[in-house]
């Protein structure tokens, strides 16, 4: 299948800052994305680079379209939830859907309406009374129903309780998703989205350190809770981490044959959480 996104050597900076470094991606359609990084590792500089939001050097196909020069046609495939939902304090609910209702071909009234049903949020209730979690709320609502073939979601779910977040990602499943549209998902609650990913993405200092599907992942690394009697043999098999749990050592190891580690302790899958913390380790030393 044809990517929906394609970046060769995409590059930006801020002032001396490299905020993205050469950085090489390649989407195909019907995929859920996770890009995971750490604070300032380029997360959000990528997608608004993906969206034609700021200018960048290096080749970029988002849809067909070149994002820096072709962003109004772009957009009518395309939304965009970002971290921070901003709306206007004199907006009542019903109002904000009416106006997206009259401005975009494409927003799902009954759609919007299945979303505000499971919130508190009424018709007649304006932002400036809303919590920050209800403001969230609304925005998801009205951009989720918007029938576009690329979702990018920038930390979606900021501000929002456990509840409302699990049935979000659930309604994204259930509602969104399907194999001609495509997911991009910025966010540190990893653990929370890993289950609904197809495909992993690690950044750190603007460049892709990790790309693979979820399937390759599972295949690739192994963490083991190795015993103390086979420590060195071990450490002889290169571990890319290790770490100490209640006196015991585990070990992480990448693309190391599991007949060869079958014999140094207990196997186990790492989490995704487990894995970025492992590749992460030098950026927070």
């Amino acid at each position: 299948m044809s990517a929906v996104i394609t970046a060769r050597g995409l590059s930006k900076r801020y002032g001396k800052q490299l905020a993205l470094d050469s950085l090489d991606v390649e989407i195909p359609a019907g995929r859920i994305v996770g890009l995971i990084g750490p604070n300032g590792s380029g997360k959000t500089t990528t997608l608004k680079a993906l969206l034609g939001l700021i200018p960048c050097e290096g080749e970029l196909n988002v849809l067909g379209y070149d994002p820096r020069t072709q962003r109004d046609a772009l957009m009518q495939d395309v939304c965009f939830i970002a971290d921070v939902a901003i709306l206007p304090r004199w907006l009542k609910v019903g109002d904000a859907v009416d106006f997206v209702a009259g401005v975009h071909p494409k927003f799902n009234r009954e759609k919007a309406g299945r979303y505000l049903a499971s919130t508190k949020l009424k018709p007649e209730m304006r932002v400036r009374a809303m919590s920050k979690g209800m403001v969230v709320q609304l925005h998801l609502a009205l951009v989720m129903a918007i029938d576009a073939r690329l979702l990018v979601l920038d930390e979606p779910t900021l501000g929002l309780d456990i509840i409302y977040r699990k049935q979000f990602y659930q309604n994204l499943l259930e509602d969104y998703f399907d194999e001609n549209k495509t997911i991009v998902i910025t966010t540190h609650q990893v653990e929370e989205v890993e289950h609904i990913l197809s495909d992993l993405m690690f950044i750190r200092d603007g460049k892709i350190t990790l790309s693979a599907s979820m399937e390759q992942v599972g295949a690739r690394f192994v963490e083991v809770l190795v015993a103390p009697e086979k420590l060195e043999h071990a450490q002889a098999l290169g571990p890319v981490d290790q770490r100490s749990v209640f006196g015991k050592t585990v070990m992480l190891f990448d693309g190391v044959a599991h007949e060869l580690l079958a014999g140094l302790g207990e196997i186990r899958i790492p989490t995704v959480a487990d894995i970025f913390v492992a590749s992460m380790k030098r950026s927070y030393a």
